[in-house]
């Protein structure tokens, strides 16, 4: 898993670039509906990019358990190629070795991922190796189910939803990866 540094947002950097994207399209950027949204779309962007400078703070209780399975989490991102949302839920599912960690601490590794620019097939991936990061089990399945806005406001024009997953360990097991895929399946109605 590649690490990235830490980064803080530019807020200037953004708001003058707004500003001049209101240009190009023939917009006045002076104009009272839009005096502001230079400043709103920095502030915006440092709120839902805050995934960069995440503060990770386990909690861990020592329990035996077979199968856990956390969802739907419902997360929103923004699309590294074209810069638009996508959302959906993602499930996480892992057997414990010994410990559990705290069920928003889960939802936490979901937020810290998507709230970067990002491709979902890459979020799978990540919340998968952090997941066995903080829970110190390899048995990890992670589920992501998503709508792009790429894709239903441009191009195809389609409202298509796009589902990836990360297998790890035992979860290789098909009978395993189908009880929790069944699992997934009852929650995400």
């Amino acid at each position: 898993m590649q690490e990235l540094n830490i980064m803080k947002i530019d807020k200037e950097k953004i708001m003058n670039a707004i500003k001049d994207i209101l240009i190009a399209v023939g917009e006045d950027p002076e104009r009272e509906g839009l005096k502001d949204t230079p400043k709103r779309v920095a502030n915006m962007y440092e709120e839902i990019l805050e995934g960069y400078d995440y503060e990770d703070k386990w909690v861990y209780f020592t329990e035996k358990s077979d199968l856990v399975i956390v969802g739907p989490i419902e997360f929103y991102s923004l699309c590294e190629h074209h810069l638009l949302p996508f959302s959906g839920c993602a499930f996480i599912a892992y057997l414990p070795k010994g410990k559990v960690i705290g069920l928003s601490k889960l939802i936490h590794v979901v937020y810290k991922y998507a709230k970067r620019l990002q491709i979902q097939e890459r979020m799978s991936e990540q919340v998968a190796d952090e997941v066995i990061k903080v829970t110190g089990s390899n048995d990890v399945m992670v589920v992501i189910r998503a709508s792009h806005l790429c894709v239903e406001m441009r191009g195809v024009h389609n409202k298509a939803e796009m589902t990836t997953s990360a297998i790890r360990g035992e979860f290789m097991n098909f009978d395993l990866r189908l009880e929790a895929l069944k699992l997934i399946e009852l929650r995400g109605r």
